[in-house]
């Protein structure tokens, strides 16, 4: 079991833990992550490690509420333990000085792509950030991010904050300012497909990190299984960052929603848990 030190929710429904694990924060890079499993019977959900402490042995992860483990999981607190952090997995990010890059978060992608922007800017690239979000209430990791990013530009679908509108909108704009040798997009599946068609026009080397349905995390199950240069792929071993350009998104996004109505129908059964014991605590006076 790995104890958590630190939990923070960072906006409505996304939270940051620090979780005790040595081995793993020793070994870890940019780009890898765990797969975290809360009980005996949970599933097992893939967590890109957004930072690391080796010489307090703890990882960083981001947690946002979506489905039944994940909203599940945002109940705990600092003291409350994990039952299994298996990890580090995955490939670890290509880093190099590449010049004028610009890596964009899209909510909670925010959280993966955090690690390899601040990898960038240790290598002597010059790192421009895009943060978006539905709301200025969801943009996290701002302040983490501003400590070694050289320019942090916001973008909200409601004109809350910063620019109004997508966050390709802001990186077109970039693009058309000056030379830019190297894109990291991680967020939903439209972003990345968007950003992905916007810098091929250009000719601008692109890379996303890519989060279907994983089990094990280790090749073996295949429930990870996406197409990239016309070649089937396992995101856990073979990624999971690829060539924006070269990924199939119509082929991940259909992948991504079989299990759609069951993981909906497994939150409502979550739900009505969750205000069964709301329910039981006022009855009970707590």
């Amino acid at each position: 079991m790995n104890k958590i030190v630190e939990a923070e929710f960072l906006s409505d429904n996304i939270k940051k833990f620090v979780i005790e694990a040595p081995q793993i924060a020793e070994k870890r890079k940019a780009g890898q992550f765990v797969v975290v499993r809360i009980s005996q019977t949970g599933e097992r959900i893939p967590i890109t490690i957004a930072n690391s402490d080796i010489e307090k042995g703890t990882i960083t992860i981001v947690v946002q509420g979506a489905g039944k483990t994940t909203n599940q999981i945002l109940q705990l607190e600092a003291g409350d333990t994990i039952l299994d952090v298996v990890g580090p997995l995955g490939k670890p990010t290509h880093i190099e000085n590449y010049g004028n890059c610009v890596v964009l978060g899209g909510g909670v992608g925010t959280a993966i792509a955090f690690p390899t922007a601040k990898a960038l800017k240790k290598a002597g690239n010059y790192v421009s950030v895009i943060l978006g979000a539905k709301t200025s209430s969801h943009i996290i990791l701002r302040d983490e991010i501003s400590e070694f990013a050289d320019e942090v530009y916001i973008t909200t679908d409601d004109g809350t904050e910063g620019l109004k509108g997508l966050i390709t909108v802001k990186l077109k704009d970039l693009i058309m300012e000056g030379k830019i040798d190297f894109v990291l997009a991680i967020g939903s599946i439209p972003m990345m497909a968007a950003v992905a068609d916007l810098t091929r026009t250009y000719g601008i080397k692109t890379v996303v990190s890519l989060n279907p349905i994983m089990l094990d995390g280790t090749g073996m199950c295949g429930g990870c299984r996406a197409r990239v240069g016309g070649k089937n792929v396992f995101v856990c071993v073979d990624g999971p960052e690829f060539d924006a350009h070269e990924v199939d998104f119509n082929v991940l996004k259909q992948r991504n929603e079989i299990y759609k109505d069951k993981e909906q129908l497994s939150l409502h059964q979550c739900n009505i848990e969750k205000q069964a014991v709301l329910l039981e605590k006022q009855q009970s006076g707590e």
